[in-house]
């Protein structure tokens, strides 16, 4: 089997994967445990289904028990541009990285897709692949097969790779060899505990997701607490702040995937422009993008907390339009925008 793992990895690589490993379904033995105290503490907010579906999350083998390997590769997405500067930008909105073009579980999948009908054909087996959308402990997987390390910030950190990479997996009937899981490198560091606008890290190696940005920006229905509505910044669309400060991104290679560069319009778009987005527009100008499954009331219910942090008053006419928008949601949303910048200061947008 070592051969065809060779194979295996060589192909992975020609069909774009940045890095091939493999571990055994059952190699997460701490992943109950772990994933039980974060359900308790509630710190899943509105994501009903990681405990819906916790029995699955929370033992790969139960998924499916035929499995007796898991393929986890690893696919670059590296930014060319330092993606904090954007924060500094309060007229234009923050879109995270890898939201910044095409959807990636699309572009996963299909590779995973391809590489799975390649060892089909190489050796008779059973196959089943996974990219983000089923209840699999992707990043717990990652770290068994020896991709890289969850940080202190929860995600995937590799040697080789830093912190932007998706990650996709093929569970398979084969008994391919293994290989040696990663071990923690963070060391003393500190930086994305630190750097965290909220303070969604209760401690070292756990999240609270109902203080992340990028939770209350994608998964959070409905009025973001007034409390963090300020820490949101300008960050419109997810939050790349503990990636980005990552000392093992000076590894990180660029991305070979030209579908994963930014577009020139989502560098840096104008909140003017977000906050006039219908839902027709809302569709177009996102087709094919990430961004685009959250839906227009929550997307502008975000530029308009964007705005509100803005201090720009040349705002105001663009949040006065929707004050009296169908949804409850984008209309609570511009109401506070209004109130913030009519008590801001003289105006200080760039």
């Amino acid at each position: 089997m070592q051969a065809l793992k060779d194979r295996l990895t060589a192909q992975a690589n020609a069909e774009g994967f940045d890095a091939c490993r493999i571990c055994r379904p059952w190699d997460v033995p701490q992943v109950p445990a772990r994933l039980d105290a974060f359900l308790d503490a509630g710190h899943h907010g509105q994501m009903a289904w990681l405990a819906d579906r916790k029995h699955w999350r929370a033992a790969p083998q139960v998924l499916w028990p035929e499995a007796r390997s898991v393929i986890m590769l690893a696919e670059t997405y590296s930014p060319d541009h330092d993606p904090l500067e954007i924060l500094a930008q309060k007229d234009a909105g923050a879109v995270s990285v890898y939201a910044q073009n095409r959807d990636y579980h699309d572009l996963v999948k299909k590779r995973l897709k391809r590489l799975a009908r390649w060892l089909i054909a190489e050796q008779d087996c059973e196959v089943k692949v996974f990219v983000d959308t089923a209840p699999v402990p992707e990043k717990p997987l990652g770290q068994a097969a020896g991709l890289g390390w969850q940080g202190k910030h929860t995600n995937l950190v590799s040697r080789d790779l830093g912190s932007w990479f998706f990650i996709g997996s093929i569970f398979t009937t084969l008994d391919l060899p293994d290989d040696p899981a990663e071990v923690d490198h963070c060391g003393s560091c500190r930086n994305c505990l630190d750097v965290c606008p909220t303070g969604a890290f209760p401690a070292p190696y756990q999240i609270d997701a109902r203080r992340c940005i990028s939770y209350l920006t994608i998964e959070h229905h409905g009025p973001v607490d007034e409390a963090l509505r300020p820490l949101l910044g300008n960050r419109i669309y997810g939050c790349d702040d503990c990636l980005a400060v990552c000392p093992w991104n000076k590894f990180a290679q660029q991305a070979r995937e030209t579908r994963y560069h930014a577009r020139d319009d989502l560098r840096a778009p104008k909140l003017a422009e977000l906050a006039a987005l219908d839902d027709a527009a809302f569709r177009a100008f996102f087709s094919g993008s990430p961004v685009k499954r959250i839906g227009r009331d929550r997307f502008v219910r975000n530029v308009l907390y964007a705005i509100g942090n803005s201090a720009d008053k040349g705002l105001i006419p663009h949040v006065q339009r929707l004050i009296s928008d169908p949804d409850p949601t984008v209309s609570d949303a511009a109401t506070w925008a209004l109130a913030q910048l009519v008590n801001a200061g003289p105006n200080t947008a760039a």
